[in-house]
């Protein structure tokens, strides 16, 4: 892992220039615990030096938590680790010294040089599983163990960073609510039964990293880590790309369940007996250089790294179910039961609500649990769910029309308004459908299933082929506009946000050292400015011209910072985050970006003064995206609560009362935001109903 400067708010006060009596020269990275520093020893010997963040370190709990993770690290010292050399958890800013390993991380390596191969992929997985051996036998779960804790060192793969580990025989207990681990590695039980993880969960991340390495993607994967921990506790792993030999072994790793796993000690024999031999030597291998109705047909070609692909099919979730809406006023709506492909259209029964908003709620009236996914446009609210699309009045929650959905066996993503149709996925993201917002009847239906990656930017939306070619399709005919490669760009895919005028597609450059980010005019496919921007960016937002995007903290889905880019002038503003926020999901208004870290972390960055206003720890363990008027942030919670925090001072003003469904041991997939429109924020949950709120008074919710 190469030394960073250290840069941004709070640096100084993050780079001390001693732990204990150990020189630290430079930043190697950063974690939710603290700051990794390359450091020397008298002697001149070179060490990593973990370092509690100071606002942790007078946290009885996070002094713990470091206390376990030092004795961990003790007891596992070995071939495979880095072995600690010092340790004063006791210190004013505890710290921890361990022998420096040269060499990339897995995660760096990967996102550098592509895939691995399959004789490097048998070495690593061995060495992995050996290091897992020595661990176990120690008595020590990683909980871990992921791209980013892997160092590929010259005589092998080394794994690092204890910091959650537990003994197996640990009196400690994981905080009630709350993840401990990475989704994209976690194990099925890590998020049914947290208190019962064991060596096995460690087995299941093993097989999760491997699919990494053989593909730059995990076998759960996507953008949100809500959904990635649905599909860890109830889908099959993609293991598409993974080499033949390897990819039983990978599968039985995968396993649902802990006791179908293999030890380490049984993966190492099969390795064996997949290559009668594998060497030890250094696996890093050289770096690689790299019109009318009929859309165009995509053309064979190796899947990308970290492409998008269509959602794989899953179960029913619920059946779809009579649907009972009760206004402010008390008056109820019935969505009847049938299977009628036709909209049918319910008697209003009462006007909605003169003057100002009223709230309102939607609940199922058979009680049936499971999120609606939800947007707003055209004057309605148009919701699905598994089986079901419906139109609401948005004032007081009529029934506008409603209709069974073919092939909507468990939409997980909102339905998208674009070129005056409500576009909506079905078939396990086969197809595309428009609906007419109006009636409900369907205008058309694509097939998109052979493109790599979709995404809708305005009135248009884009599709990318396996070959790198993308395609705009004009949102209200579905007709093609336009086929073209985007420059040199080999496989774009594309972020959008609501009122933005370009989509952007990111990507690494020079060696993952930079991001490049080009801006495509979605109505042309022409390139409107092209640039390469330091460090590891995703974007977030548009604001007032200039682009907002998130900066990479150093490990595996961590947010470090925001970046301000402004292409009219080339210029770019970087804001620290104070603390990394890991797995953040963030929206922006005006100057304000407002970030929903995992565990709850909500923190807000003012990119025109350059500073981060707040941060607040929340009760919420698993938060939806935020969405924010300018004076609230607002988000929902997996129990079903709605909350609002003043965007001014992080006050937490006011929220709703919980709404869990009633099929506990089923873990939701992604959150859906709230909807703003006018005064009204509209949310859902896990109990099935739709609900409105004045989001102008949160006390009064």
């Amino acid at each position: 892992m190469a030394p960073q400067q250290n840069a941004g708010a709070g640096a100084e006060a993050e780079l001390p220039e001693y732990a204990g009596h150990y020189s630290l020269e430079s930043r190697l990275g950063s974690g939710g615990m603290g700051v990794v520093h390359l450091a020397r020893s008298t002697s001149g010997m070179k060490l990593a030096v973990k370092v509690v963040h100071a606002e942790f370190a007078r946290d009885p709990e996070f002094r713990g938590r470091f206390r376990q993770e030092v004795a961990a690290a003790r007891r596992v010292s070995g071939a495979f680790t880095a072995p600690v050399v010092d340790a004063d958890p006791e210190a004013a800013r505890p710290w921890m010294a361990t022998l420096f390993i040269p060499g990339p991380t897995l995660a760096e390596h990967v996102k550098r040089n592509g895939p691995m191969d399959a004789s490097p992929l048998r070495r690593l997985m061995a060495g992995l599983a050996e290091a897992l051996r020595d661990i176990h036998r120690v008595g020590v779960v990683h909980r871990d163990l992921k791209p980013s804790n892997v160092l590929l060192a010259e005589d092998g793969p080394k794994v690092i960073d204890f910091g959650i580990s537990r003994p197996k025989d640990s009196e400690l207990r994981t905080e009630t609510g709350k993840l401990i681990g990475t989704p994209p590695f976690m194990a099925p039980e890590q998020f049914r039964r947290p208190r019962e993880v064991g060596p096995a969960a460690d087995v299941f991340a093993l097989g999760s990293v491997l699919v990494h390495a053989a593909t730059g993607r995990g076998p759960f994967d996507s953008d949100s880590p809500y959904v990635v921990a649905y599909q860890v506790v109830h889908d099959e792993p993609d293991l598409s790309g993974v080499p033949d030999e390897l990819a039983p072994l990978v599968l039985r790793c995968l396993a649902k369940e802990p006791d179908e796993r293999p030890t380490p000690d049984e993966l190492m024999r099969e390795l064996r007996s997949v290559a009668a031999s594998y060497d030890t030597q250094a696996f890093i291998p050289a770096q690689r250089t790299g019109e009318g109705a009929t859309l165009p047909r995509p053309r064979a070609g190796r899947t990308a790294p970290g492409a998008a692909r269509p959602p794989r099919k899953r179960a029913a979730l619920l059946a779809a179910a009579a649907l009972a809406l009760v206004t402010g006023t008390g008056t109820a709506y019935l969505l009847l039961d049938d299977a009628s492909p036709e909209p049918r259209r319910i008697p209003a029964g009462v006007s909605a609500p003169a003057g100002d908003f009223h709230p309102w709620t939607a609940a199922p009236a058979s009680g049936e649990p499971g999120m609606h996914r939800c947007a707003y446009g055209a004057k309605r609210l148009v919701c699905v769910r598994p089986g079901r699309i419906s139109a609401l009045d948005p004032a007081d929650g009529r029934v506008l029309w409603r209709r069974a959905l073919e092939g909507a066996d468990g939409p997980l993503e909102a339905p998208v308004f674009s070129g005056g149709r409500v576009h909506v996925r079905t078939h396990s993201g086969a197809y595309l459908e428009a609906v007419d917002p109006a009636s409900g009847k369907r205008a058309w239906r694509l097939d998109v299933s052979g493109y790599r990656a979709s995404r809708h930017a305005g009135d248009m939306l884009l599709l990318t082929a396996p070959d790198g070619r993308v395609t705009g399709v004009d949102g209200a005919s579905g007709t093609s506009r336009w086929t073209r490669r985007i420059a040199d760009v080999p496989s774009p895919y594309f972020a959008s946000f609501d009122g933005g005028p370009y989509a952007l597609s990111t990507g690494p450059a020079d060696g993952g050292a930079r991001t490049r980010v080009t801006a495509v005019d979605p109505d042309t496919g022409d390139v409107r400015w092209d640039v390469r921007l330091e460090g590891e960016l995703t974007p977030a937002g548009f604001a007032d011209g200039s682009v907002v995007l998130l900066a990479g903290g150093g490990n595996y889905g961590e947010v470090g910072g925001v970046v301000r880019y402004d292409p009219g002038s080339g210029t770019s503003r970087r804001v620290a985050l104070r603390v990394p926020l890991e797995q953040a999901q963030a929206t922006v208004r005006g100057d304000l970006v407002c970030l929903l870290g995992l565990g709850g972390s909500l923190t807000v960055v003012d990119t025109g003064t350059g500073t981060q206003r707040w941060s607040l720890e929340t009760s919420v363990s698993r938060g939806s995206p935020p969405v924010t008027d300018g004076r609230h942030v607002y988000f929902t919670g997996a129990d079903g609560r709605l909350l609002a925090v003043d965007t001014a001072g992080g006050r937490l003003l006011g929220q709703t009362r919980a709404r869990l469904g009633g099929d506990a041991d089923r873990l939701a997939a992604a959150l859906p935001a709230p909807r703003l429109a006018g005064p009204a924020v509209y949310a859902t949950a896990p109990d099935g109903t739709v609900f409105a709120v004045d989001g102008r008074r949160p006390a009064d919710w």
